[in-house]
């Protein structure tokens, strides 16, 4: 589309359209509906069921596949056009058994046949052609399928799965698994776009959403669509939650998601059996008797009154700064607002944290020492524009698969891309140029890309000098990293670096995305910092020359929760707690001081608590024995403190630990707003109750505060989103109900009557002096390397069918899919060390012990192993040390030494 507008002539009447879009988008834009069997607006068109045919200037055509152009005469109404779509349907349903037009069936094919008047009676097919119902959450009626194609190309141009093909001739065509076989052994990732594009039932959703679509949604009685934000992963998926009588039947993509477009993955999609598994906490549990007792149900107020015992108990025994919370990534932005303004208003200590400080808060320290703020500088429509991609450290297609199939889209469509990964995962088999390097030598790499972008001229010397600082410092320190010296660091080859500098400095719009393979290192902030110059040097951050530096974020709402204060050293919209000014707004209006010194962060509450100086910890919504580092430790840490209190789903390995356990909402059962991983805000909403007696985070932070005597004010999450504002405010202009109103809104947004700052720093950077700052840091090690007792370097991520600790993924179906937890090693090392693929192993660190099963494959380059985090059981966290980013604590997941013994 090239954003000019032309005029088409739709039954006499006049429409404009974009120019490339098709006659199918002018009658559309005419208020006429035609069949469309083929044809699906989030793929390319095919044109081949022939019920979308109109007249074009006296011409038969079908409408989805030809172009409008200006001055078109389109006629589309007249009865011998109706009559040409209606046999074409017709046809089509002559092959299919009845039930293809049962009462009662959802399906767009069924609804096409309703409106134009065509009955069961006409679906005359025999059948008999079988069904695949080996996959938890698709189910193939062969006998069901046209073969129009949608669910091939919906496929490959959306999800880039390429797991599906046609076969067959004739009549006998179907969609089949691409690899053959049983579908639940094919490639197929369970993004369930096959299924939402399908429009005759033949790929459906087995069990109570069977058949639903986001296109075609049901109309029963008691059925209710609610629209909501995905608690996975922060990539932000607009979605609709079906629910009748009380229950979900189906999870669907939002058509006009801001983000996913659309589109959701195996997790959003289908993961939420969670929500009504037996194991779900429905009461508080309280433990009597000291540690020794036992976990006990009782009610809502004896256990309030136990948790406000405790912490007036550990005020009085060591102050306010005696006690702790880690909020939460996965509660809303609402909820986390209360935490914190509870911990700093009622408790009186800046003793709160959230899981960024395990992830990206080298992303947000980094980031705002390069350019002023912590978010990412650019939209991801920006990002999706973009001629050159340089993806670092993320395995986005199965961390963020909606993310990972929109980039991976975009390199298929010609985009060059530059992979640094030390795996052959995801995007990097598509790669132009996949850059390898040893783990935790990443400012080493980053110094070299820099260093061959100023050899050879590819630095934006116009930027740098008006907008820019710290060139000299970055010139000379560069000096000392020529390629030959980062190749013998990194293990990159010296043509693959250059090339790499030079795909990324001669683009005209190149962008930077990048995971945890930057920030989880011993020097995780540095790294930040040193890919950020990258984009400094290259003049495109800020400017229409490319589209910046962005950060992928693990969790639904990690970005949300930094962004309101859930911070030791942070009040909302990170004014710092050591800035009177910024105190002082928040203490008008909070009415109560703010404590001036920087509390603990998450790794210094543990050590506080094994050394008896902190005697309370609030653990909100994370298994911080599952998944923070050398979790014997963390453990001796909660059985240390004198009192700690849990919230949460399910009984968790914190939770085991825990004196009092308060039965927690999930995201599909909640009301407030999540911010995305490019600072956009979006409305949560509850599509079902919470189970029992369990409570939302809000309630909860609510009745704890009342049970201390103290009233937090902000009743509805509504009115804190609103008070949030008036503390920081670059917040100021968001509220629910303009976000009801407009959709999704990015932050800055200081003004109800202007729209945030999708692209940041156009204008200025948002460091004092109003420059980006070069940062010149020397590569120095990882904190920890192999040797001879510790040979393997192990390397810790995300799979695609589980999320985080596991404890929602794998209480469905989706345990189905991926029901082990493996370690990855390549095939030298397995000959080297014995190991044979598919059996059980033993890992053990200088730390601690893991138990996995053998998973030989290249896509591990020799002296590195691979796992996941998401099975706590098999240990894997035991295994990694404490060794933690200088600046902000974020520990090293990412360098582990290793070695691995055969039972």
């Amino acid at each position: 589309m090239t954003g000019i507008e032309i005029e088409v002539e739709v039954d006499g009447r006049g429409v404009a359209v974009p120019e490339g879009a098709s006659l199918l988008a002018a009658v559309r834009t005419a208020g006429i509906e035609l069949p469309t069997l083929c044809s699906d607006d989030r793929f390319s068109p095919a044109g081949s069921c022939r019920t979308c045919l109109v007249r074009a200037d006296g011409h038969i055509a079908a409408a989805c596949v030809t172009p409008a152009a200006s001055g078109v005469r389109v006629e589309a109404a007249t009865d011998d056009l109706q009559r040409l779509r209606r046999d074409a349907v017709e046809l089509i349903v002559s092959a299919l058994p009845s039930r293809a037009l049962a009462t009662g069936n959802p399906s767009e094919l069924a609804q096409v046949c309703r409106s134009t008047g065509i009955g069961p009676e006409a679906a005359r097919g025999a059948g008999g052609r079988g069904e695949d119902d080996s996959h938890p959450y698709v189910h193939l009626d062969r006998d069901l399928c046209i073969a129009c194609g949608r669910c091939v190309r919906m496929c490959a141009e959306v999800q880039g799965t390429f797991a599906l093909t046609l076969v067959g001739r004739g009549a006998d065509t179907v969609v089949a698994p691409g690899t053959g076989g049983p579908w639940a052994e094919s490639d197929c990732v369970a993004c369930g776009g096959c299924v939402d594009t399908c429009p005759t039932g033949a790929i459906t959703e087995p069990g109570p959403g069977r058949g639903l679509t986001s296109a075609h949604r049901p109309t029963a009685p008691r059925t209710h669509a609610t629209r909501t934000t995905c608690g996975y992963c922060g990539v932000g998926c607009a979605l609709d939650v079906v629910t009748r009588n009380g229950e979900v039947e189906a999870v669907l993509p939002a058509r006009d998601g801001p983000v996913n477009h659309g589109h959701a993955c195996v997790k959003g999609r289908f993961a939420h059996g969670y929500l009504t598994s037996p194991e779900r906490l429905t009461r508080p549990l309280l433990r009597r008797d000291g540690r020794d007792g036992r976990l006990e149900s009782v009610g809502w107020d004896e256990a309030l009154g136990e948790v406000a015992r405790g912490l007036r108990a550990a005020i009085g025994a060591g102050g306010p700064n005696a006690v702790a919370a880690i909020s939460s990534a996965r509660a809303t932005n609402e909820e986390n607002y209360l935490v914190q303004k509870f911990m700093r208003a009622v408790v009186g200590t800046n003793n709160v944290d959230n899981c960024s400080r395990l992830c990206h808060s080298p992303s947000a320290a980094g980031l705002t020492a390069s350019f002023g703020l912590s978010g990412g500088t650019d939209t991801f429509d920006d990002v999706e524009r973009s001629d050159c991609l340089l993806v670092v450290g993320a395995n986005p297609v199965e961390a963020h698969p909606v993310v990972g199939a929109r980039l991976l889209r975009r390199v298929l469509r010609g985009a060059r891309l530059v992979v640094a990964d030390p795996r052959a995962v995801g995007l990097a088999l598509h790669a132009d140029v996949h850059l390898r390097p040893r783990p935790g030598t990443n400012v080493a790499l980053f110094h070299g890309l820099a260093h061959v972008l100023l050899a050879e001229g590819l630095a934006d010397e116009g930027f740098l000098r008006e907008r820019a600082t710290g060139l000299p410092e970055l010139a000379e320190l560069l000096d000392d990293y020529p390629p030959d010296r980062v190749a013998e660091i990194t293990g990159v080859p010296v043509a693959d670096l250059m090339a790499a500098a030079r795909l990324y400095g001669r683009a005209r719009q190149p962008a930077i995305v990048y995971g945890l393979g930057v920030t989880e290192h011993l020097h995780g902030t540095d790294g930040v910092r040193t890919l950020a110059n990258l984009a400094i040097l290259r003049g495109a951050v800020g400017t229409d020359r490319g589209h910046g530096v962005n950060p992928l974020r693990g969790q639904n709402n990690v970005q949300g929760a930094s962004d309101m204060g859930a911070l030791p050293d942070c009040l909302p919209g990170y004014g710092k707690v050591t800035d009177p000014a910024a105190r002082s707004r928040a203490e008008a209006v909070w009415g109560a001081p703010v404590p001036g010194r920087p509390g603990l962060r998450i790794p210094d509450m543990f050590a506080a608590a094994r050394a008896g100086d902190l005697r309370a910890l609030w653990v909100i919504g994370e298994d911080v024995c599952a998944t923070d580092p050398d979790t014997n430790r963390v453990a001796e840490a909660l059985d240390t403190c004198p009192l700690v209190v849990c919230n949460e789903l399910f009984l968790s390995e914190t939770a085991r630990h825990a004196d009092i356990v308060l039965p927690a909402a999930s995201w599909l059962e909640k009301e407030g707003t999540f911010v995305n991983f490019d600072r956009r805000f979006q409305r949560v909403r509850p599509a079902v109750p919470p189970p029992g007696e369990a409570r939302t985070d809000f309630e909860i932070v609510h009745a704890v505060a009342t049970a201390m005597g103290t009233a937090l004010g902000c009743p509805t999450p509504a009115e804190a989103l609103a008070e949030c504002g008036r503390v920081a405010p670059v917040f100021a202009g968001l509220s629910h109900g303009r976000l009801d109103r407009d959709g999704a809104i990015p932050w800055p947004c200081p003004d109800p009557d202007r729209a945030g700052e999708a692209k940041l720093y156009e204008e200025r950077f948002a460091t004092p002096d109003g420059r980006a700052h070069l940062a010149a840091p020397p590569y120095l090690p990882p904190g920890e390397q192999p040797d001879d007792d510790y040979p393997l370097i192990l390397v810790t991520g995300r799979r695609w069918a589980h999320y985080n600790s596991g404890s929602m993924t794998r209480r469905g179906d989706n345990l189905t899919l991926d029901p082990t937890d493996f370690l990855d090693l390549n095939p030298d090392d397995a000959l080297r060390y014995a190991v044979r693929d598919g059996l059980p192993l033993t890992v053990e660190s200088r730390h601690g012990r893991a138990h996995l099963i053998a998973r030989i494959s290249e896509q591990t380059p020799p002296g590195q192993v691979f796992c996941s985090f998401h099975f706590p059981a098999s240990g894997v966290n035991r295994l990694t040390s404490d060794h933690a980013d200088t600046v902000t604590s974020c520990p090293e997941y990412k360098v582990t030494a290793v070695r691995l013994t055969v039972p």
